[in-house]
């Protein structure tokens, strides 16, 4: 098995139909662009030649929503294969999923649901993402979703959950720590606690996205900026794992692509600053965010997968 990614690709952008003629007509200087693997598995149409041009200018990295490592249904090999497939065609840095499940007895509920945390799904998960490494022939990257339910069998907190698997499984951590401010809030636990926690040997990479709180709890909606809060848990993650390539998320009332690029670009100016003592902790803190909470949100399980990419 090959080794964990450990060069940073720098600081990149999801990649969304509705950036497409900007980014083929400027080949703007982005690091890095990484994809909902789901948008281009099943295209031949103009999302896969789309995809291949921007190929041969950026590295790419396939980021997954329905791998559903967690559930009791038997691994979908058919879906692994176009993985495997694409990933080859594209030269894809690396493949990534949720440390989730997403549907079982057969049946897809387009949500990335939580999983009990003890020692019996840590095993389950640990063996099923060995097999799915096998037969990638690389290392899977699990991403830490966001939660909005907890279970009364779990007797792990969060991250040593995530320690377990990842190093049990010897797979990478794609360290969302916009999900890890979410959470917290969702479940009155220290965000600063979990990032010291967490393997910092294991990070491969990081998501950074905007979130909707809604008062009583957060939902992870990436339809805006990243707020202070989040940018702090963020230098607080880095000033221990050392830089890793880092991802902005922006999957609803999407911007010109210029204002997505800039987003991420504050992870670099931040990181270019002076470092901190790394006992330095912040104090946990909320910042009320700029959205409306009278409108319809999202369902607050679910991920986004743009129909526009299909």
């Amino acid at each position: 098995m090959p080794e964990l990614p450990r060069d940073s690709l720098g600081f990149g952008v999801g990649l969304r139909a509705t950036h497409y003629a900007h980014i083929l007509r400027e080949s703007p200087p982005v690091d890095w662009f990484e994809i909902i693997s789901e948008n281009y598995i099943d295209s031949q149409g103009r999302p896969r030649h789309v995809l291949r041009q921007i190929a041969e200018r950026y590295p790419i990295v396939m980021h997954g929503v329905s791998l559903s490592i967690g559930s009791t249904d038997p691994l979908d090999f058919e879906y692994l294969g176009k993985l495997k497939r694409l990933a080859h065609e594209i030269g894809a840095a690396w493949i990534s999923d949720h440390l989730c499940w997403t549907g079982v007895a057969g049946r897809n509920t387009h949500d990335l649901l939580p999983l009990p945390m003890n020692d019996t799904v840590v095993s389950h998960v640990i063996e099923r993402v060995k097999v799915v490494q096998d037969f990638l022939g690389r290392p899977l990257i699990l991403e830490n979703p966001s939660s909005y339910v907890t279970f009364t069998s779990s007797t792990l907190s969060e991250w040593e959950f995530v320690t377990r698997v990842v190093e049990g499984a010897d797979c990478g951590l794609l360290l969302d720590v916009n999900n890890v401010f979410v959470s917290s809030v969702n479940h009155d636990f220290d965000p600063y606690e979990y990032l010291a926690g967490i393997p910092h040997d294991r990070v491969t990479q990081y998501h950074l996205a905007g979130h909707t709180d809604c008062g009583t709890h957060c939902i992870d909606t990436h339809d805006g900026a990243v707020i202070d809060p989040v940018w702090d848990l963020y230098r607080y993650a880095t000033e221990r794992t050392g830089e890793r390539s880092t991802l902005l998320e922006w999957d609803a009332n999407i911007p010109p692509f210029p204002v997505v690029h800039a987003e991420v670009l504050k992870a670099r100016e931040l990181l270019s600053g002076p470092r901190r003592d790394v006992e330095s902790r912040p104090t946990p803190r909320r910042q009320p965010t700029t959205h409306s909470t009278d409108r319809a949100l999202p369902h607050p399980l679910s991920f986004v997968v743009s129909a526009g990419d299909k």
